[in-house]
């Protein structure tokens, strides 16, 4: 992964661009780690596993089954006054 100032970001955007459609690029601000820049390919792949992932949890939460509305209530009342 490249890391590359803001600043030099700025003066070289469509070098930087071209380089995102390789690998991820790392945009430091002040040093620090600030944004990375990404193919939408790979953006797209990331999107793909999150909603895959998510989509997976929702299953096994129906698989579960779901609480009512007593055992909700209930649940969050048991949080309120454990936290009070």
């Amino acid at each position: 992964m490249l890391h590359i100032a803001a600043s030099e970001v700025k003066q070289r955007l469509g070098q930087y661009m071209e380089s995102a459609l390789t690998e991820p690029v790392m945009i430091e601000k002040s040093g620090r780690p600030a944004v990375v820049m990404l193919s939408v390919a790979e953006y797209e792949r990331l999107q793909a596993m999150d909603d895959a992932y998510w989509g997976e949890r929702a299953k096994q939460a129906l698989a579960g089954g779901l609480a009512g509305t007593d055992e909700t209530m209930r649940r969050l009342q048991e949080r309120i006054d454990a936290s009070a």
